[in-house]
């Protein structure tokens, strides 16, 4: 092996760069390998956009946020988008991929990404691409790994944005609705609530009921509490109802984009106890800002681990963290389904018993 090539997918992400950093790195200094970094996603593997990556083109970017390479989370190389005499249509453009890492020499590809990035490397792989996947996600919502890099930090970011919201609560007197994301799994939301002293948490794997809400907080107020903090996910939703959908998005791989459950949450509240009520929208703060330093160390455990296991041939494999350890799973583990959250979980648990109420 030779040359290898590294791409990022999907949604932005906190720690996308050291990870590149590391693959990069590691590839030079153990194994003498070159790198190719592609271009704005699998977008750029269609359309041969890259950029040579050397110790100089990722010295001082472990730090920062987003990714020097760029992303979509539109552009599927097996459904591709393609604009022709003002008509749009979707094509196979594999083979166009295939061509393309053939000319430039690439003997394998590190793709950083979740669900979505890691259903393609595996369509990849299953086309004799060697492929070896790092998991990404601020949601954690990826099987077979017991973190995603980036889901450290933006639960950090949730919960100093709850630590500012317990002050203006308190202050006011007021009900402070957070919504953050976490479209089908809760992970950002129970542990940011947890972290952050919510007093209720509205997670999609637990279907809420508004009256139960309104009991914990007029609980709380025959209590002295006169503020409540209620922290909800993107994709909660009420028992026998729907999340709350924003808009659709066809040209994406994953076309549902949600938003607004919190101020529908924050509306009742507010009409059926009377309490003013505030709503916050975190949304894309969750993924922007600098890794703390939990991601920054995973996630160059996990490039270094990528490398490795290319030269170790371990191909259409995923780096996974098990315990304390850094490991590889098969892709087809990672991908088949969404980890959510257990309703029985240890941390459930836990939060109940310090008293947050789940609106169940």
């Amino acid at each position: 092996m030779h040359r290898i090539g590294v791409i990022t997918g999907g949604g932005d992400c906190p720690g996308l760069n050291a990870v590149v950093r590391a693959v990069t790195k590691s590839a030079i200094n153990l194994y003498g390998w070159e790198v190719i970094g592609f271009e704005d996603g699998f977008k750029g593997l269609v359309e041969n956009r890259y950029r040579i990556l050397d110790l100089q083109a990722v010295s001082g970017i472990l730090h920062r946020g987003g990714t020097i390479l760029g992303t979509t989370n539109r552009d599927n190389p097996f459904n591709f988008l393609i604009e022709e005499n003002g008509q749009k249509e979707f094509r196979d453009m594999s083979a166009v991929v295939l061509e393309n890492l053939d000319r430039l020499g690439i003997d394998a590809l590190v793709v950083i990404g979740g669900d979505g990035s890691l259903n393609i490397a595996y369509q990849l792989h299953q086309k004799g691409v060697k492929v070896v996947g790092v998991p990404k996600t601020i949601d954690n919502d990826l099987s077979a790994t017991d973190l995603t890099f980036g889901f450290h930090t933006a639960v950090a970011t949730a919960m100093d944005a709850l630590d500012r919201l317990h002050t203006t609560a308190e202050s006011h007197h007021r009900v402070m609705v957070l919504e953050v994301m976490g479209r089908y799994a809760g992970w950002i939301a129970l542990a940011a609530g947890i972290a952050g002293g919510a007093d209720v948490i509205l997670i999609p794997e637990i279907p809420f009921k508004l009256e139960k809400i309104c009991e914990k907080i007029e609980e709380r107020t025959l209590t002295g509490k006169k503020f409540s903090i209620i922290v909800v996910a993107e994709g909660a939703k009420p028992e026998g109802g729907e999340m709350v959908v924003q808009k659709i998005v066809p040209e994406s791989h994953d076309p549902v984009r949600l938003g607004g459950i919190g101020n529908k949450v924050g509306e009742e509240i507010e009409r059926l106890t009377g309490k003013e009520t505030r709503v916050t929208v975190l949304g894309h703060l969750q993924r922007g800002g600098s890794p703390n330093a939990f991601d920054r160390i995973l996630s160059t455990r996990y490039g270094v681990a990528a490398t490795k296991a290319l030269k170790a041939g371990n191909y259409g494999s995923m780096v996974s963290l098990q315990g304390s350890v850094v490991t590889t799973v098969p892709l087809e583990d990672a991908i088949g389904e969404l980890k959510k959250v257990p309703v029985d979980h240890e941390m459930i648990q836990v939060a109940r018993a310090v008293g947050i109420s789940f609106g169940d």
